[in-house]
């Protein structure tokens, strides 16, 4: 049994050089396949990192679409909004014009009954504005269109 020792060891260092160069061998040709099958990996992580980007930029791109949507109709409700109270303001400034008009038109009409046929009242208050004057001068046209000037001196 001692006999065999060297040749056993020469056996199994024989073996253990064969099994080193088999794993050597193994791993030039595993070690391409695996870069390769890495390299699939990676671009398939790539890829849906892409389209995960690519579907939140859809989503962002829908979204402001929607915002901008919103805003519009806001602005459009706003503008009705602005241009029936315009309408109600209008409508109510006439209808204060014509109130204004009416009674204005009442106070002509009862001014114009109570100077009827009250001459005397109105040169009463003809003469009393030419004694409130204050130094106007009141130009008379003749037929010729030439005013009488300063037929009198006004008071001072």
């Amino acid at each position: 049994m001692y006999q065999n020792r060297p040749a056993m060891a020469i056996g199994t260092l024989a073996i253990l050089t064969i099994i080193f160069i088999a794993l050597i061998m193994l791993a030039f040709w595993a070690w391409p396949k695996y870069n390769v099958y890495k390299q699939e990996l990676n671009g398939q992580a790539a890829l849906k990192e892409a389209e995960w980007s690519k579907q939140i930029l859809i989503e962002e791109a829908k979204a402001r679409e929607q915002a901008a949507l919103m805003q519009a109709k806001a602005r459009v409700t706003l503008a009705e909004a602005e241009g029936k109270a315009k309408i109600a303001r209008a409508k109510a400034e006439g209808l204060a014009d014509i109130e204004r008009a009416k009674a204005a038109a009442e106070a002509n009409r009862i001014i114009g009954e109570s100077l009827k046929n009250n001459e005397e009242y109105l040169r009463y208050i003809w003469i009393k504005g030419l004694q409130d004057g204050k130094g106007e001068r009141i130009y008379i046209p003749t037929e010729a269109g030439l005013p009488i000037l300063e037929a009198g001196q006004a008071r001072k």
